[in-house]
């Protein structure tokens, strides 16, 4: 038998409570226990291949279906499943070592004061990080399609419809740009000794996103090719500065008392619980990329292996060569020099190393492994954006246009300018000194709250829906341990630092809370305008589906259309008094009348 044949529970027949499962519905003629074995066996005949095609979940349980696509329609389209374990793995490495470990880690210790605690935070986040992929692992192999987060809060909060997808898309759009790690890169640049003014670093920046979005949405296949060569560029980059970190720890180059920063590694410890909150947001987001293959799951050839193999892999590949830099770091440079390099430390580790001439081609090539940052992040969101449109949520131009492939046909160019338009206005608006910290916060706290409800979406589907098989099972202490973590990095942002400033000034140290709630509040103003004040005039949306030529299925939410409302009102003209019948109960319940199907009664 494969895998996934084991992956399918030996049904109980006792449900939770020790009490008969058949008796949750007395009035079915088949126990619901049965009904289960009974497509479990189905699915079992169907064959290892024709399984590994299913998602299981859903035929076992149609109720859990996400949205309003079947997974076959859902992954119409496109190029159809043609990632791999490789592909996927550097998918994952890739959208990881972005610039945030060539950048960040002069943050995190001007946050939190110590070395030695900067290294257990960059741990800490290795370990939350893990805790994170379990957690995505189960849903995403319950749920293997495009879409990630979308797909899960769909599948658990169903009520009220489209509230979840909304809120979602709202987060995705308006913070799912790439604008932070352009940025970075333009720094990087300067710090090798171009000079740079601020409408040089934005029009590199600008350059740079602007040529990722038509490598994608013109010849997708030479995007995925250039994704991978960078991301391999980008480890040997990373295993370069590694190895020389162990020759300066060895005491053969020009760096004095490399040993100087782990001596007492503790000192100077913030003992602010915000500055350590806002520190690992920006830990976390350096390690952000680990969800990434969930995004694209209609693109990769056996999902369910794929991601288990891919998820891990990818992780752990990071997890160990960033600490391993960071101690490279530390031994090249001491912390005064680390705090004030800004954006580029990496830069400053290759000028005490090797010199100032060597700095400035070394700096250049960890520039150029920095842009497969932009591919990697482009390529998840354009696809999630045309999940997005897919489900019908109302967009400028209607949802045809952005759900499809156009113009080849195997690419989501449109949702690929849907992440374009938020990128460029964020590259040029702020100053870009500010902008960049700034960013990091503001993209950590709403997905730490979509986080929240992830992780107990998951309780609630154990709890709800125990026999539902899961190819991947989270252990529930690793899950507990995650929901810990998040609600503590919900809280502790709150909490003055010790500097009174936070590390964004002159912005308020909290700002960068509120600025994410007032995103996804936004999101629920956008849900009401669109689902609840219709209802205030007596309309009602209409769903339905539509096949585009690229193959692409979305699904179409519309009020009725005048002529449509028209034809009813003739209707009923013609009947002049209806009889009791042709409403199903009486006015002002929420039900629908019978002659055109206008709600108010029940």
């Amino acid at each position: 038998m494969s895998s996934l044949f084991k992956s399918l529970p030996a049904w109980k027949k006792f449900g939770r409570g020790g009490e008969d499962a058949s008796n949750d519905d007395a009035g079915s003629a088949v126990p619901a226990e049965e009904q289960i074995d009974v497509k479990r066996s189905k699915l079992e005949s169907d064959g290892e291949e024709s399984l590994a095609s299913k998602e299981i979940a859903t035929v076992v349980d149609p109720d859990l279906n996400p949205g309003e696509l079947s997974f076959e329609e859902d992954a119409a389209g496109g190029m159809g499943r043609h990632l791999g374990v490789f592909s996927c793995t550097l998918l994952i490495v890739g959208r990881i070592i972005g610039t945030g470990i060539f950048s960040t880690p002069s943050s995190i210790l001007g946050s939190v004061g110590s070395v030695g605690a900067s290294l257990m935070l960059w741990v800490l986040g290795f370990v939350l990080s893990f805790c994170g992929l379990f957690i995505w692992l189960e849903f995403g192999t319950m749920f293997p399609r495009s879409g990630g987060e979308k797909v899960y809060l769909e599948a658990v909060y169903k009520r009220p419809k489209y509230l979840a997808t909304v809120i979602f898309a709202t987060n995705a759009i308006v913070l799912g740009f790439t604008a932070a790690g352009c940025i970075v890169e333009c720094s990087i640049l300067v710090a090798a000794g171009h000079t740079a003014t601020r409408w040089v670093t934005r029009g590199i920046a600008l350059g740079v996103i602007g040529f990722v979005t038509l490598l994608h949405g013109l010849t997708p296949r030479l995007g995925v090719w250039v994704m991978n060569g960078l991301s391999l560029f980008k480890i040997v980059i990373l295993l370069f500065i590694v190895i020389s970190g162990w020759v300066v720890l060895s005491g053969h180059t020009r760096v004095a008392d490399p040993h100087a920063n782990f001596r007492d590694a503790f000192a100077g410890s913030s003992h602010s619980s915000n500055d350590y909150a806002t520190a690992t947001f920006k830990v976390l987001n350096a390690y952000a990329g680990w969800s990434n293959v969930n995004y694209v799951l209609n693109n990769v050839k056996n999902p369910v292996r794929t991601l288990k193999i891919a998820g891990p892999l990818g992780l752990a590949i990071c997890a160990v060569l960033y600490l391993l830099a960071n101690i490279s770091y530390f031994a090249a440079a001491t912390k005064e020099e680390i705090t004030k390099s800004g954006v580029t430390v990496a830069s400053l580790f290759f000028k005490n190393v090797f010199g100032a001439k060597a700095q400035k081609a070394l700096t250049v090539f960890v520039a150029m492994s920095s842009r497969s940052y932009a591919p990697t992040t482009t390529f998840a969101a354009a696809r999630i954006n045309q999940e997005l449109a897919k489900e019908g949520i109302p967009l400028p131009f209607g949802n045809r246009f952005w759900a499809s492939n156009w113009p080849t046909g195997k690419s989501p160019m449109p949702g690929l300018i849907i992440h374009l338009i938020p990128s460029i206005i964020v590259i040029i608006a702020p100053p870009p000194s500010v902008a960049y910290p700034f960013i990091l916060d503001v993209e950590g706290y709403p997905g730490q709250i979509i986080n929240l409800f992830i992780v107990i979406g998951l309780f609630w589907l154990r709890w709800h829906k125990p026999n539902v098989p899961r190819p991947f099972k989270v252990w529930l202490p690793v899950a507990f341990f995650s929901l810990a973590a998040t609600v503590f990095l919900l809280i502790a942002p709150y909490l003055p630092p010790a500097n009174g400033v936070g590390d964004t000034p002159p912005l308020p140290y909290y700002l960068y809370c509120l600025v994410g709630i007032a995103i996804m509040a936004v999101g629920v103003i956008w849900w009401a305008g669109w689902r609840v004040v219709p209802r205030w005039f007596g309309f009602e949306y209409v769903s339905r589906k539509e096949r585009l030529e690229d193959g692409t299925v979305v699904t179409l939410v519309r009020l009725p259309s005048l002529g449509t409302l028209a034809a009813a009102a003739g209707r009923l003209r013609a009947v002049p008094r209806p009889p009791p019948t042709a409403f199903a109960g009486r006015p002002g319940r929420g039900g629908r009348c019978a002659v055109f199907g206008w709600p108010g009664f029940a």
